[in-house]
């Protein structure tokens, strides 16, 4: 029998658990940085480990590694000159050069080209990234940007109508020719299961094809038909100048603000809209999402159109904005290149969106690099590609760099790449 002094003791709180506190919204801001910060040791290891390469590539380097145990301080002078140019040519070609910076137009230069170079790749990464988001592997971006490109060139060149209008119509041609394009594949994986990676390469193909009978049919082909080449785009389809306003000849056109602005479109769509909720649950398991009464295969139809307009507005960035004319090599190689953008961006629109930048920095610079210091330019892809295999593998960055990790000191906690 208690006394009326004697309290009854309060149950005890239970202990948080740990991995409930990982998913507190200060835990995801430390793993968000945590991210960025796995990210920048990737790209400054690629840079060193690309230094290696470009000091053993070096003729003057290899003269003094002859003599390396008389003088080891010569070898190690003209690796250092030898890396310290080239990257600093690089930075010059990418962004700023104090020695053309004697006019607006020669300022403007380095960080035109990078836009560039940027603008197409930040589109196709943005295609293949809610791609990945739905749980497919978007290999066809350069087919569905060829799509895109002949479709709004088409209209550029075929087409007169007033100005404003027809740039207009040729950007959402350029953007419809990508959708429907895109739209293939993933009609084909909802209705047969067929595999998207396979599909996709195959029109890669096809698109290849189909524009090279194109560029050598009469009214698409420029005379006097001996090259394959469109026909011009007329100035009132053409997207304006980006800094038209402060000088004329840079090549950076309005496609730069089209990329952000998609990208802008995609981060709402997958983060605050129904439609991003049903394609996310689609690519985490679309088992679970059938039960939940979402469809899968409209989710795969909905994500490889949009990945598609996204590619075809690339499309029509490069022949509307950077050329004027359709090659056989409009795509330039930014079709593959997104697929890395997106790897590297983990699947996130502002991720995609430096990763794009990065690239056209090392495409502009490393051009620029190479005509300065004989440097070879393919230096740059060997960085790019060692980024990207990098930042897949993260526990070995984590590792290397002892970054701290939620389960401890240089280790990861799974590292899924792009969840």
């Amino acid at each position: 029998m208690t006394t009326s002094s004697e309290k009854t003791p309060e149950p005890k709180a239970p202990e948080p658990d740990p991995q409930t506190v990982t998913t507190s919204g200060p835990s995801r801001w430390v793993e968000m940085g945590r991210s960025i910060l796995t990210a920048v040791l990737s790209v400054f290891t690629a840079i060193l480990i690309g230094g290696v390469l470009i000091a053993a590539t070096d003729q003057d380097v290899r003269d003094a590694s002859s003599y390396v145990f008389a003088r080891p301080q010569d070898m190690l002078g003209e690796a250092w000159r030898a890396v310290s140019e080239a990257y600093l040519w690089l930075f010059r070609g990418a962004f700023y050069d104090p020695t053309q910076a004697e006019t607006t137009r020669g300022a403007l230069t380095p960080i035109s080209e990078t836009l560039v170079y940027a603008t197409p790749v930040i589109l196709t990464g943005l295609a293949v990234a809610l791609a990945f988001r739905t749980g497919m592997f978007n290999i066809g971006a350069q087919g569905q940007m060829i799509m895109g490109a002949a479709l709004a060139g088409f209209i550029g060149f075929h087409y007169n109508l007033p100005p404003g209008i027809h740039v207009a119509l040729a950007v959402v041609g350029g953007a419809l020719g990508g959708a429907l394009y895109g739209a293939v594949a993933g009609i084909l994986k909802a209705t047969t299961g067929a595999h998207e990676v396979i599909v996709t390469i195959m029109l890669n193909f096809i698109a290849l094809r189909f524009l090279g009978f194109l560029l050598s049919t009469e009214g698409f082909q420029a005379p006097p038909y001996t090259e394959r080449k469109s026909l011009t785009v007329a100035d009132d389809a053409r997207l304006p100048h980006l800094f038209g306003f402060l000088t004329e000849g840079l090549r950076a056109s309005w496609g730069v603000l089209i990329a952000l602005a998609a990208a802008l479109v995609v981060w709402w769509v997958l983060e605050r809209s129904t439609l991003g909720f049903r394609l996310r649950a689609v690519g985490e398991n679309p088992d679970a999402a059938r039960t939940a009464g979402i469809s899968a295969g409209w989710a795969y139809i909905a994500a490889m159109t949009g990945a598609g307009m996204l590619a075809g507005l690339a499309g029509a960035a490069q022949v509307l904005g950077t050329s004027s004319y359709i090659t056989s090599t409009i795509d330039n190689g930014a079709g593959f290149d997104g697929i890395t953008a997106a790897l590297l961006g983990r699947g996130k629109p502002l991720g995609v969106i430096a990763a794009g930048l990065l690239f056209g920095a090392l495409r502009s610079g490393g051009q620029r690099m190479s005509a300065m210091t004989g440097t070879p330019v393919d230096i740059v892809v060997v960085v790019q590609a060692l980024t990207v295999l990098f930042i897949a593998a993260p526990a070995l960055i984590q590792g290397l760099y002892r970054v701290r990790t939620s389960s401890g000191l240089g280790q990861t906690t799974g590292g899924k790449g792009l969840a």
